[in-house]
This record gives structure tokens, sequence and C-alpha cells, in this order.
């Protein structure tokens, strides 16, 4: 989290969460569209089933260590970014989960009796 003195944090538009959870697939398929890759070629290229890159790039398929450093090598975006980006991605979908929110409301009174 982003602060500044005198700046309320919520303010500040880098620790907003976004509407809705971006996952890193999205953004992925943004830029191959953009390099004009087709999936296939960039599956190929990173060794990997066509199946696979196409279940990340709709957001059914989380992107891995493994992924991340594939894409690094074929596309020259650091593995990093991925990983934050997927991390990002699943602490807001997590946060998002109601039952899991209870459920966590329910660890922190416990945890605050001991």
């Amino acid at each position: 989290m982003i602060t500044i003195k005198g700046v309320d944090p919520r303010m500040i538009a880098n620790n907003l969460d976004p509407s809705e959870p971006i996952h890193p697939g999205e953004l992925l398929k943004e830029e191959i569209e953009y390099r004009g890759i087709p999936q296939a070629k960039l599956a190929e290229r990173m060794g990997m089933p066509c199946m696979v890159l196409n279940e990340v790039l709709n957001c059914k398929r989380a992107v891995t260590a493994e992924y991340a450093l594939l894409l690094e090598a074929a596309l020259g975006i650091e593995a990093d970014m991925w990983i934050r980006a997927q991390t990002d991605y699943s602490m807001q979908t997590a946060k998002r989960n109601k039952s899991f929110a209870q459920r966590l409301a329910e660890i922190r009174k416990v945890a605050a009796v001991l």
C-alpha cells in the first residue's frame, strides 16, 4: 500500500481495487493481439499445448511460476509482472467471496481472544 503523509490511503489511485478483478490472461490476450502473435504460435514457442495457453487466455487457468517464466522468455515481459498480476487477481477474488470472508471473520474473532 502506498502512503503519502496527510493523504488518506484509500484516496490514492494505486491503492484502489478495480471494480472487477483482472485476470492476467486478459492482459496476455491483449498483448499478443497487439503484437499480432497467434495463440498457436505462442504456445509452440513456449513448448506448451495450445489448449493450456487458451485456458490461461480465457481466465480458466492461473498463471503459474513456470508459465510466467515461459512468457518472459517468449515475450520479454518479466515473470514477476505475471506473478504479481495473478496474485492480485487471486487476492481480490478471495476477498470478494462472501463465505470465505465470513470464515476469515470467525477466525479473526478467535485469534483476537488468544
